[in-house]
């Protein structure tokens, strides 16, 4: 069987049987495409020809590429994935990535920002437009209820409830979790949705064309992940917030705040839809780092 053909097939079985997000499969797409590459390289097409030698040279070649050790496991983690859907459709008599050790990675703790750094960034859009109230209610969901980024392109009008300040939320594998949002938020949220210039075609954007959607971009319809990344970027240089801030460092934030602030870690597990608790507890790290440093900031020298 053709590498690139069980490749294509097993893309379309995430997106049909798997229901996975247009990110997850954009991700196992260039993982398994850097491997074809190296596939093509050695002249092997055939899923037969892989071996435990040859993903083994693969790991030699990305070491030698500089490429660190999260990003090889990632490309790893997807071939063991494709090999076990090969297996099962019986295209492979043995999933080769049994005989392949991952690399052991550091626990990387995650960086967050202080409350008065997020009100620093939370001012810099301008509301005097509809785009810096859209920017501005984007940041207050993502401090308020710790979502992700794909989880706030895609909701919908009719996932808020603004009577019971409640917004219903479509996580990883589309698993579904209602979730609260603050008072605060639930008023950006109400603003930018009845702002009047949604329904106005104006310089520099057209009116709504996707009523469903409840962020959207200059054309009217629903923003992408990437077009939030790119909007981030440019609020971080314009804050004069130093390091690198994205979306998930908000994410990352509002949990370590909930935690300072009393939340149990069950609770802070359900809001943010992780589905093991010991992913929820790097948040103790975070903490216990981020109380240290105030400890010593606060301490008097001798």
């Amino acid at each position: 069987m053709i590498f690139s053909d069980t490749k294509n097939k097993f893309l379309e079985y995430l997106r049909v049987l798997k229901n996975s997000s247009e990110h997850t499969i954009r991700s196992y797409s260039i993982d398994l495409t850097s491997f074809e590459k190296h596939l093509q390289t050695l002249s092997c097409t055939t899923l037969s020809a892989i071996d435990r030698k040859l993903i083994r040279g693969f790991v030699v070649i990305l070491v030698d590429q500089k490429i660190n050790k999260r990003s090889i496991a990632r490309r790893l983690s997807a071939l063991r994935t494709f090999c076990k859907y090969a297996l099962r459709k019986k295209l492979i008599a043995k999933n080769p990535m049994d005989d392949i050790e991952m690399p052991k990675l550091d626990r990387k703790i995650p960086s967050t920002l202080t409350y008065e750094q997020v009100k620093i960034l939370f001012q810099t859009p301008d509301t005097s437009t509809l785009f810096g109230v859209r920017d501005r209610t984007m940041m207050e969901l993502f401090y308020s209820s710790g979502l992700r980024i794909s989880e706030l392109a895609g909701m919908n009008r009719k996932d808020f409830d603004k009577e019971r300040l409640l917004i219903l939320v479509r996580g990883k594998g589309k698993k579904e979790r209602q979730i609260p949002i603050t008072q605060n938020a639930a008023l950006w949220m109400a603003n930018y949705l009845n702002h009047p210039e949604r329904h106005l075609e104006m310089d520099g954007h057209y009116r709504e064309v996707d009523p469903e959607a409840i962020f959207l971009n200059k054309h009217g319809t629903r923003i992408t992940t990437r077009s939030i990344d790119r909007l981030f970027a440019s609020y971080l240089k314009a804050s004069g917030l130093s390091g690198d801030i994205t979306p998930h460092t908000i994410r990352h934030s509002i949990a370590t705040h909930w935690l300072e602030n009393g939340m149990d870690l069950k609770t802070i597990q359900h809001i943010l839809g992780h589905s093991s608790l010991a992913t929820t507890t790097i948040y103790t790290h975070v903490s216990t780092k981020l109380k240290r440093k105030v400890y010593d900031e606060a301490h008097p020298r001798a």
